[in-house]
């Protein structure tokens, strides 16, 4: 009996022993997950009330230091310029300002050129810092991209100074041919040459001009709000019609083909300008008695069929170095040529901005010596415009030059055929 009651007594106080070492591993347990961490003590008790949330909605990239410069806080888009590496801030220039301003406490700012991260090519990545003391301890740097802001005003800069030397050159020229004709006045013959002369800078003039007007207007409007479905056989008619005196004038044949039954959804106008720009462009850098060719046809493709016209000629070709700024405004690859044209570099800009306004695209193959071909690509009439097309691949764009060179004449629309 007393044996029993030991024994007892005994598991008694054993059991009494695990349980309060359980209870003391409960509560050791929970005070160390209740511990802070490293980061936590950044994120939570570093930074003061209600600034996580305020850089949180900030589209500046924001990073936080510490005294010892670690990075506290860093948005998403702090990392992703590159700014914040394994912990640290990566960009010299901005460290030394943090250290300045905990230093001193004053709002630094400063323009910076960065490289571009991952690109490999020396692209430069426009940045302006602020640096400011957040507390008594932390520093706040705000870091906003300005690459895009400084593109825009490189653009606008260039397009300033373009228009100001392409209107310059017409208008001087018109008021020197104006004294000539002044100081000739007893020679009929020289009145007739100075005054066809001035005839020709005045058509320059007024080209550029309504062309100026065109590329605003393409520019700012939504040409889809007054949208109607375009026949593109009355498209590739009008264009035709709109070179044809320059064609014969060449002795360029002009054939067109596969535009029946094809209807594009947009602004008449803007559409017919485009096209009409394309095919002027084909006639006038093309060689005397060769031959420039129009077809369309339909391709399915996700989203959405597409309706492309594709606009061949049998040209020089465009080199390589050119090929990515055809599309700019006022740049020309033979401007020689252009002014013996009357080109005034705007024409391939406008039909770019018309195809992106209508859901399109605009396109180039061209290999030299062998011709071009500008390719509109358009949703079909129908077709939903948010899309974003996908350009045909290089062997499909030479395959269908080829096609259009090759166009059979009994497929040709109504008077489509330049004759001298």
């Amino acid at each position: 009996m007393d044996v029993n009651a030991a024994v007892a007594a005994v598991a008694a106080i054993a059991g009494a022993c695990t349980g309060v070492i359980a209870m003391l591993a409960f509560r050791w347990s929970e005070r160390d997950q209740a511990r802070p961490t490293r980061s936590s003590l950044h994120t939570e008790a570093g930074l003061p009330p209600g600034v996580d949330t305020v850089l949180s909605v900030l589209r500046s990239s924001a990073v936080v230091l510490d005294e010892s410069d670690s990075v506290v806080k860093a948005s998403s888009a702090a990392y992703a310029l590159g700014l914040v590496r394994g912990g640290k801030l990566a960009v010299e220039p901005m460290l030394h300002m943090a250290r300045d301003t905990r230093r001193d406490g004053e709002i630094r700012q400063v323009e910076l050129d960065l490289p571009r991260r991952g690109t490999g090519r020396g692209e430069a990545l426009a940045v302006s810092a602020r640096v400011a003391p957040l507390g008594s301890r932390l520093v706040l740097l705000l870091v906003e991209d300005l690459t895009e802001a400084r593109r825009i005003e490189a653009v606008r800069r260039d397009f300033v100074a373009n228009v100001s030397h392409e209107l310059k050159t017409p208008t001087g020229a018109l008021s020197l041919l104006s004294e000539a004709v002044m100081d000739a006045s007893d020679d009929p013959e020289a009145v007739t040459r100075f005054a066809g002369r001035m005839q020709i800078e005045a058509t320059r003039l007024t080209n550029l001009v309504q062309e100026l007007i065109d590329l605003s207007r393409v520019q700012n409007d939504d040409p889809l709000e007054d949208a109607e479905p375009v026949r593109v056989e009355e498209l590739v008619a009008e264009a035709i019609d709109r070179s044809r005196h320059a064609a014969s004038t060449k002795q360029i044949t002009m054939a067109a083909g596969g535009a029946a039954d094809l209807r594009v959804w947009g602004n008449r106008g803007q559409l017919a300008a485009a096209l009409g720009n394309l095919v002027e462009n084909a006639v006038n850098y093309s060689p005397a008695r060769t031959r420039v060719g129009i077809a369309a046809r339909r391709v399915v493709a996700p989203g959405g069929d597409l309706i492309e016209i594709a606009v061949t000629d049998q040209g020089i070709g465009i080199s390589e170095k050119d090929r990515e700024r055809v599309f700019e405004r006022f740049y020309r690859v033979d401007p020689a040529r252009s002014r013996a044209t009357g080109g005034t570099g705007l024409g391939l800009a406008i039909v770019k901005h018309v195809a992106a306004s209508h859901g399109g695209e605009v396109t180039m193959w061209s290999s030299e010596g062998q011709g071009s071909t500008f390719t509109l690509r358009l949703p079909e009439a129908g077709a939903g415009r948010d899309r974003t097309p996908t350009g045909p691949d290089e062997d499909a764009q030479r395959r269908f030059h080829h096609d259009v060179n090759d166009l059979d004449q009994s497929t040709e629309i109504p008077a489509p055929e330049v004759l001298p």
